[in-house]
């Protein structure tokens, strides 16, 4: 799979920040007011994922948060 083994490496956690960065500045900047304050605060969860190195989309893909088939630890 290979987004998985690209949200694995350092560049896919590098681009979950950049990402996180890019919605914060979005929010605050585009569409300001309390909707953007509200979309810089989502930007956060992309920010976490890439310093803690999980990936929400994970489950979906059939692997678990670190990117490892399910069962295997």
């Amino acid at each position: 799979m290979g987004i998985v083994e690209f949200m694995r490496s350092t560049a896919g956690r590098l681009a979950r920040i950049a990402a996180g960065i890019v919605v914060i500045a979005a929010g605050l900047l585009l569409v300001g007011g309390t909707a953007g304050i509200v979309v810089a605060i989502i930007g956060l969860v992309p920010i976490a994922a890439g310093v803690f190195n999980f990936c929400l989309l994970g489950p979906v893909l059939g692997v678990d948060l670190q990117g490892r088939p399910r069962g295997s630890h």
